[in-house]
């Protein structure tokens, strides 16, 4: 699996759905607001990057609309059909 490091948080791509992880536009978008989520989920819409953070569905900051089990959920109902998109799984916690 590919590993990125931001800062001083390490992030593992463990979903790469159409070859969507561009290591580039990940680290330039991921900014300090995505630091305490345990994923961070990122989709391609008109060919610019979106983030979204989302908790382990056991962390106590988590709510039902940010819980990872809700993921297919969110590309379902918030991304474009068939969209390309990556789960970068945050790894030194």
């Amino acid at each position: 699996m590919k590993k990125v490091k931001i800062e001083n948080i390490e992030y593992e791509i463990i979903k790469d759905y159409r070859d969507a992880f561009n290591e580039e536009e990940f680290i330039n978008k991921c900014t300090d607001y995505f630091y305490e989520f345990d994923y961070v989920v990122g989709d391609w819409a008109y060919e610019k990057l979106r983030l979204k953070g989302f908790y382990d569905d056991n962390n106590s900051k988590s709510k039902p609309n940010n819980k990872i089990s809700t993921l297919d959920k969110y590309l379902k109902e918030k991304c474009a059909y068939g969209c390309k998109y990556f789960v970068a799984k945050r790894i030194n916690l």
